[in-house]
């Protein structure tokens, strides 16, 4: 093993130690119990199977068959989560065959930040996460099971489904994916249509046909964004089976390993002798591996918010002190848009997570003795999954990369770090995703122009003010002023700035997202701009300084100057329409960015 990668989970491990064993006490007690559904009075058990068939009933009766719960994002107005439809009966079949019963327990929300880009309905997405969790408790509550599987794809929903099993972790818990869309138009010829858009050079008829090409047929969408980082961590993590992340949707190998997912959830009860519940799984070690596999890959900078949540959920306390120091040892070994032209497609094509995590285990950037769904140890990772002869099956993943344009060796990464860096200066702290920006691009050093919302900076590059060397600041995004809202509708302008020839970054208390582009982007700056932090005594002019390459975070004003500026106070609104208000009071518990921005942060702290 890597000295840096034993050393970083050397201190989480000290620093959860009272956190993780009140986590392990309660899963513990929890587990002690047997089948729940044993110790339920018979007026409750009776409610909990009066649906059922009489064969199913008997089964649940006797107490000595595995009842699955089902737990789904399903729905059909997003393409990522359409697929999910057929899987129930999947599921139930696979498990009659065996002897067992799988109950749909809840349906969680599922909402997209990509419709949602922009619109009033965005800024309740980051809380819609913490909805999902508490959404997966209530399924769980019902104390009816004896495992769960977890069906959830996109941008918040997975690790809020996360986060609520975590809090049910005596029980083993599959996670079952849908799979990406078939390849559209290439990622290069989309960015061009929506930059061609943002300087009036193309229609909306134009930008519709090519987003509409790109986003074409169910299945998640194909660049590397948030929701295909959720897929390869949780692999990683070890609760999908190996090499399920990437398969398309509505084949026969999707729908067998849906399947098989369903008898291995059944296999790892105490009912049929191989008991491995998740918060076995889910240890200091798999949540390393979580960021060495996200920072290997250039993975979604909105898993500098979940993966701390996620870990909390665990009593684990990542922080991204850590994150940066494993990036300072991790490789980038995949390009995958926005951080190069390839789709997850051409990724998996090239080798997938079979032949990436045979590289970090094989560098020692891996924890191997882990356990998983699958079995004791990561290597079955390094396997893919084949039919054969309609029967499930998994061979060695191949040695060696298809196509090193997308997928490299560690011996020629893309780059010797990973693709994270930890902002630090007297504008506070943050992240940017270097691996999507040139290395010529990556320091930017020039005069503020402040915005408080997206709309403001669309204005002002559309009445030509910003022609001009620029860090563009958008501050009050944060999650305590308005839920944390991504603010991708900025790349396109500020990406044709930077193709003029200026200088530009972004500094910003809200997110940018899994598609993180082009152009410098400090986020998720903490402390927020709305509590008072740094961001709120900037002035239009001031001379700040982005550093991608040091991780330097600075306005240059002169000391005194700057410690007697008063903060700005948080422009006024009121917050309503499009369901908002209903939120409120989630915004007001909301961790900082640098917590996870958890509404319920303080409660998994609570010893410390």
């Amino acid at each position: 093993m890597h000295p840096r990668v034993l050393e970083v989970t050397r201190r989480i491990q000290e620093r959860s130690a009272a956190t993780r064993q009140r986590y392990l006490d309660m899963v513990k007690a929890a587990a002690g119990k047997g089948p729940h559904r044993g110790t339920l009075p018979c007026g409750n058990l009776a409610h909990g199977v009066a649906a059922c068939s009489e064969t199913d009933k008997q089964r649940l009766r006797l107490m000595n068959q595995a009842n699955v719960a089902i737990v789904s994002a399903y729905n059909d107005m997003l393409s990522a989560h359409q697929p999910l439809e057929r899987f129930p009966e999947l599921i139930k079949d696979a498990l009659r065959e065996i002897g067992s019963v799988a109950q749909f327990a809840g349906g969680v929300p599922a909402m997209c930040d990509g419709v949602t880009q922009g619109e009033p309905g965005m800024e309740l997405s980051l809380a819609s996460r913490d909805v999902i969790a508490m959404g997966t408790a209530i399924a769980l509550s019902h104390n009816m099971f004896d495992a769960a599987l977890c069906l959830g794809v996109c941008d918040k929903i997975v690790p809020g489904l996360l986060i609520g099993a975590l809090r049910f972790g005596h029980l083993p818990v599959v996670f079952v994916p849908a799979g990406p869309m078939p390849t559209g138009i290439s990622n290069k010829e989309k960015a061009a249509v929506r930059q061609l858009f943002a300087e009036g050079k193309a229609s909306r008829e134009e930008l519709l046909a090519s987003e509409m090409a790109s986003y074409h047929a169910p299945g998640t969408c194909t660049f590397y964004g948030t929701a295909n980082t959720n897929q390869l961590l949780v692999e990683v993590m070890g609760l999908h089976l190996p090499g399920a992340s990437f398969v398309n949707p509505n084949t026969p190998l999707r729908d067998a390993l849906t399947r098989e997912a369903a008898r291995q959830a059944s296999r790892l009860t105490p009912e049929n002798g191989n008991y491995v519940p998740m918060a076995e799984i889910i240890d200091e070690r798999a949540i390393v591996n979580s960021v060495v596999a996200l920072l290997a890959t250039g993975g979604s900078t909105n898993h500098t918010l979940h993966l701390l949540a996620i870990a909390q959920a665990a009593g684990i306390r990542l922080t991204w002190q850590d994150m940066a120091e494993l990036s300072h040892v991790v490789p980038l070994l995949a390009r995958i848009y926005p951080n190069g032209q390839a789709d997850i497609n051409h990724f998996q094509a090239a080798g997938g997570m079979a032949y990436l995590i045979r590289e970090l285990l094989d560098g020692g950037l891996l924890h191997e003795d882990v356990q998983t769904v699958a079995g004791r140890g990561l290597r079955r990772y390094t396997q893919e999954p084949f039919l054969d002869s309609g029967r499930l099956v998994w061979r060695d993943g191949p040695g060696s990369s298809l196509d090193e344009d997308v997928l490299r060796p560690l011996s020629r990464p893309f780059s010797a770090e990973g693709g994270l860096r930890l902002m630090e200066g007297n504008l506070g702290r943050g992240v940017m995703k270097v691996s999507a920006v040139a290395s010529e691009h990556q320091v930017v050093e020039a005069p503020v122009r402040i915005f408080h919302d997206q709309a403001s900076l669309a204005t002002a590059f559309k009445a030509g003010e910003l022609e001009r060397d620029l860090v563009a600041v958008v501050r009050f995004q944060g999650p305590r002023a308005n839920g944390m809202p991504e603010l991708h509708k900025l790349t396109p302008f500020l990406g044709v700035l930077q193709d003029r020839g200026y200088k530009v970054a972004l500094v910003t208390d809200g997110r940018m997202s899994g598609a993180s582009g082009k152009v410098p982007a400090a986020i998720h700056v903490s402390p927020e701009a709305s509590a008072g932090g740094p961001l709120a005594r900037l002035r239009d002019g001031d001379l700040v300084r982005v550093d991608g390459t040091t991780g330097e975070l600075r306005v240059l004003v002169d000391e005194a100057e700057w410690q007697a500026r008063v903060a700005v106070p948080m422009p006024a609104g009121d917050g309503s329409g499009c369901g908002r208000e209903l939120f409120a009071f989630m915004r007001q518990s909301f961790s900082s960015a640098e917590e996870g921005a958890c509404a319920f942060s303080a409660e998994l702290n609570a010893l410390r």
